[in-house]
């Protein structure tokens, strides 16, 4: 263990222990694969960063993050820090600065399963005859559940014996394991790496979403003699779909190592696609698809990514008679009826509205309606959404779903919008609702082909552009402003 008060030389500490404990783990196991003998269990383990405070001397109350909660003993497991570094140097940056003791950097007691050494994917079943896989984990540490759950985010393990026998407490939300586990789901889930994600993400339940995206992704990598339209380009370096497919921004120079990816021979579960900055604030765009499970996969995967902000754009009910086709609705207020998070986060924990995501949300309606004041109201209505996991909730008994509407007021219904806001809350990343009326059951506008074919030809992309806008302006107003206290409770872990 060595102790370190420059946080990229700390960095660089974190990234000589992953990279030759990992490179070690693939040695062996392309040994192994070839039928080489072993005398014993080949182990690798996770680097990590601990902190020992003996008295707090934060003081800037203005902060979310960046300090422990009292005295003690902090630590965490890192993995892929060369994916997460300039999120790592902002963390220790203010750890060393709020509280004036140096990092100790070291190797952990947890192991590297052996499947999260290959950041690409290591499918063992290609490689190995039966005999040989039933011998691996003879040899090799495999992912175990009991080191990949959400105790941390969940705030159940600060009051756990583990703590109390070790006297060690959490340093960041997620660990080395759950984090591995989460990149290599979302590869799977989205048919691109994890590196091409950007720091504020859209969320769609509709393919028309992605058509669209598509066509404004593809178009922003030309150039254009519009100085004006030039310098908005220019800002966004590549456009990245599913298969890692890059189109690299006319006006940019082509990395040498660029290697471009292959379209996949069938689309993923949820294809995402990025519009990207050097910076990593771009946006990212992913079609979740229908229904409440679909929303919490996703969700639970990406945060470990620790985005800026994440907001939900997709087509809802219109539950008020005096709401039209196309007409937006901004959620202030949930109402949790798809019950998927209901062992993670309680139904009694409010989840409330962000002022800073609303006030985006709100500006850039305004901004792309070009609709002001009171004028404004005509096009967007604020109100509770209601959330539910039965897609054919109109068939159900019409008082019931009635009077929850009524008692909640309720002025929309749908299935993903309550997911994506609950595990934003849970995972501390700021989050919000922009919907968008397509049918109203319960007055007699039902969603038919002819009917929502035409809605979607208007409304898709003026929809997008608010919802790219809204995460622009976020990101201009800067991230500090973003990641209130709002979402942080007392004794949290000190990263974001």
């Amino acid at each position: 263990m060595r102790k370190y008060t420059d946080p990229k030389a700390a960095i660089a500490r974190v990234q000589e222990i992953y990279n030759s404990h990992t490179d070690m783990l693939r040695t062996a196991f392309r040994q192994f694969s070839a039928g080489q003998e072993f005398s014993g269990r080949v182990r690798a383990c996770y680097p990590f960063v601990r902190i020992t405070i003996e008295n707090v001397i934060h003081t800037d109350t203005r902060q979310s993050f960046g300090f422990v909660a009292g005295p003690g003993t902090y630590q965490t497991t890192f993995t892929r820090p060369e994916l997460f570094s300039t999120y790592l140097v902002k963390q220790f940056e203010l750890l060393l600065s709020n509280h004036q003791v140096p990092l100790e950097i070291g190797i952990s007691d947890v192991p590297i399963p052996v499947h999260f050494a290959f950041p690409e994917g290591l499918h063992v079943e290609d490689n190995l005859d039966s005999d040989r896989l039933r011998l691996l984990p003879n040899y090799f540490d495999l992912p175990e559940l009991a080191v990949i759950d959400d105790r941390i985010a969940n705030g159940t393990y600060a009051i756990e014996e583990e703590v109390r026998h070790t006297g060690v407490k959490p340093l960041a939300l997620f660990t080395g394991p759950r984090i591995d586990y989460s990149l290599h789901r979302l590869r799977h889930y989205t048919a691109t790496l994890p590196a091409h994600f950007q720091r504020y993400v859209l969320f769609t339940n509709y393919a028309f979403y992605i058509d669209e995206f598509v066509k404004m992704g593809r178009a922003l990598m030309q150039s254009t003699t519009d100085p004006e339209l030039r310098t908005y380009r220019e800002q966004y370096t590549a456009f990245v779909e599913p298969g890692n497919v890059v189109t690299w921004n006319e006006n940019n120079t082509v990395p040498d190592d660029f290697q471009q990816g292959v379209p996949p021979m069938r689309q993923p579960q949820m294809p995402a696609y990025h519009l990207q900055r050097e910076d990593g604030t771009g946006i990212t765009l992913v079609n979740i698809g229908v229904g409440p499970s679909n929303a919490k996969t996703i969700t639970d995967h990406i945060a470990v990514l620790r985005p800026h902000g994440w907001i939900m754009l997709g087509h809802c009910a219109g539950l008020s008679p005096s709401q039209r086709l196309g007409d937006y609705v901004l959620a202030h207020a949930y109402v949790r009826d798809d019950h998927i998070l209901d062992d993670d986060l309680p139904l009694w924990v409010p989840v409330p509205a962000l002022a800073e995501v609303q006030v985006a949300l709100q500006d850039a309606v305004a901004g792309i309606t070009k609709l002001e004041g009171y004028e404004l109201k005509r096009v967007m209505r604020t109100g509770t959404v209601a959330s539910v996991a039965d897609r054919n909730w109109e068939l159900l008994d019409y008082r019931m779903p009635l009077l929850r509407f009524i008692q909640s007021r309720a002025i929309a219904l749908d299935m993903e919008s309550a997911t994506v806001a609950a595990n934003g809350f849970r995972f501390r990343v700021p989050y919000g609702t922009l919907l968008c009326v397509s049918d109203k059951p319960l007055h007699g506008e039902i969603k038919l082909p002819g009917m929502a074919n035409r809605f979607y030809e208007q409304r898709v992309a003026q929809h997008l552009k608010i919802g790219i806008l809204a995460l622009e302006l976020l990101r201009n107003n800067g991230m500090e402003k973003l990641h209130s206290r709002k979402l942080r409770s007392f004794g949290e872990p000190a990263f974001r």
